[in-house]
């Protein structure tokens, strides 16, 4: 996979989004000017697929020396939250982008938008409409069949005039009244079908306060705050291509800067959900521990996680830019984490299922200090000091009595390499008879094969990582693993809902014994645990009780699982 994507990436030609905009600077279009923005609503946390849409969005400004914003389409305060804001800002400069003085809101054009909305009804193309939500959306029509015009029509100029300054002055309860746009109840496009441009809600804004009752839709605030600020190109997922129409409409007939509105394939990841109803309803019924839950595709979840701002680039710019929906699959994701990982981690030994190891002819009270690299890929990290004793943990599973064929691990009468240190032979085992299980193996080990030294060549085809028992160093080890079980979890069979497929092994608890170099780590301090994965020490973690979250596994184990079902 790795020579795969090396190729694509250095043969990769320009996406058709780079395409649109050098054609457009060939043309002068614009006055050669590219000017993107990022416009998140502060409704909720950002995920994986926002990722890929501020990759590309500051990622555009920045290949062309263009400019970016950061625009908080802040037009719902029932749902909005300055929590939101916060996170949005953080996510995006974690990520490696900087908006720099270009932060704006929709709410800093509330007043000027309200005019537009005056100059619409001036013209004719806007009326306020006293029909209820359910009365609106009964007489929309079917896309095969066209809507019923409201009774209030055809009001005049002055009476909608004056009843929206009304709206505004707070006159009218929620609900009671909204503007709408005068286009055509039969347009085949539904959103052309007088759409509501303004809604009365009497909540307080957590920017403006109390100074407006009356708060313009998404649809409204959005071109015209694109326009507002200049942006030349504003690039939006598919699901808004049918909005574009409105879009353009709205801006022609308010006879503002028309800015480009240009559509791409969303980001669809197997083995999660994307949708923020639906990721609120995880942590609303705690099916997840909050939005930063490792397990979740949010983009502050993925940080405590342990992954980088550099590997959701990189990913990002993998998968590319697409004109139709599909889905990638998580293993593209888990497979940019391993490859960063593996270049900036350093390597510990930790056992998580230990059982113990005896060296009978290794003297009691005597502890070695053996030399292990820290990075084989980065000779600058150095090396560290790893006490070696007469008894050890290793995992559990890299013993067997009855071994198969093939079993290059520790078993009777067998030999490995300890990392770093020396070759041991398993001479017998000791059983816990009540637990129907092994409690001690007793090795013995070869001190003419010590790690580096010129008389330790003697080879044998196993290595294990191991930790000394006297030295080894607790910790809570949180093994997290994709959230669901069904590739497509949205795709819901009849009678189930999404949550139906929850993986339950999705995240396990264990203690873990680790090498005492990682006693004072830090957290956000990330490891790669020898042939057991990346590791990053959690936010929970304290000076006396260490905490290990799982980023991902060595090797892709779903796609194996995925081969053998």
């Amino acid at each position: 996979m790795e020579k795969k994507i090396s190729e694509e990436k250095n043969e990769r030609s320009l996406n058709f989004l780079e395409e649109i905009i050098e054609k457009d600077l060939r043309n002068n279009i614009n006055e050669g000017r590219v000017h993107t923005r990022f416009p998140p609503e502060p409704n909720g946390y950002l995920h994986i697929g926002h990722a890929k849409s501020i990759c590309l969005n500051f990622g555009l400004g920045k290949k062309y020396n263009g400019k970016t914003n950061l625009r908080f389409d802040d037009t719902n305060p029932v749902k909005e939250d300055v929590e939101y804001v916060d996170s949005i800002m953080e996510d995006v400069r974690w990520l490696g982008f900087d908006w720099e003085d270009r932060l704006f809101y929709a709410s800093d054009y509330f007043e000027q938008l309200y005019k537009y909305a005056v100059i619409l009804i001036q013209k004719g193309k806007a009326y306020v409409c006293d029909m209820s939500a359910e009365e609106i959306s009964e007489t929309r029509g079917t896309p095969s069949r066209p809507g019923k015009e409201s009774p209030y029509r055809t009001r005049s100029v002055e009476e909608n005039l004056d009843l929206f300054t009304r709206m505004r002055a707070g006159e009218f309860p929620d609900g009671s009244k909204v503007l709408r746009a005068k286009i055509n109840m039969a347009s085949p496009n539904m959103h052309m079908r007088d759409p509501v441009l303004y809604r009365i809600l009497h909540a307080t804004h957590h920017r403006t306060g109390d100074k407006w009752c009356i708060y313009p839709m998404y649809d409204f605030a959005h071109g015209q705050s694109d326009s507002i600020e200049r942006i030349t190109h504003s690039i939006c997922t598919l699901e808004f291509e049918v909005h574009r129409t409105l879009y353009d409409w709205l801006i022609r007939e308010i006879g503002i800067y028309a800015p480009r509105q240009i559509e791409f394939a969303r980001l669809n990841l197997s083995y999660t959900v994307m949708s923020k109803r639906k990721l609120l309803e995880l942590v609303q019924q705690k099916k997840v521990n909050g939005w930063d839950d490792p397990r979740m595709p949010t983009i502050c979840g993925l940080r405590r996680r342990g992954y980088t701002p550099e590997s959701i680039r990189t990913f990002a710019d993998i998968i590319g830019v697409a004109k139709r929906d599909n889905v990638i699959d998580m293993s593209l994701l888990e497979f940019c984490i391993r490859e960063d990982l593996n270049k900036r981690s350093n390597r510990i030994m930790a056992i998580l299922n230990p059982v113990k190891v005896i060296i009978d002819n290794f003297p009691e009270g005597r502890v070695e200090e053996m030399e292990a690299v820290n990075n084989p890929e980065d000779e600058t990290k150095g090396k560290r000091h790893v006490p070696f004793s007469r008894e050890l943990f290793i995992e559990r599973e890299d013993f067997m009595e009855e071994p198969p064929k093939k079993f290059f691990r520790l078993f009777p009468g067998g030999e490995v390499r300890l990392r770093s240190a020396y070759i041991l032979k398993c001479e017998s085992v000791i059983k816990d008879l009540q637990k129907g299980e092994i409690s001690e193996i007793h090795c013995t080990y070869d001190p003419e094969t010590r790690s580096g030294m010129p008389q330790s060549n003697r080879k044998v085809k196993g290595t294990l990582h191991w930790v000394s028992v006297n030295h080894a160093v607790e910790a809570e080890v949180r093994l997290y693993d994709r959230l669901f079980s069904k590739e497509n979890p949205d795709d819901a069979e009849e009678g189930k809902d999404f949550k139906d497929y929850l993986n339950p092994d999705s995240l396990k608890v264990c203690k873990g014994y680790l090498e005492p170099s990682v006693k004072n780590a830090l957290p956000g301090e990330k490891f790669q645990f020898e042939r057991l994965g990346y590791f990053i020490v959690d936010k929970d973690s304290t000076n006396d009780h260490l905490v290990f979250n799982r980023t991902v596994t060595l090797k892709d184990s779903w796609t194996r699982l995925e081969k053998n079902q």
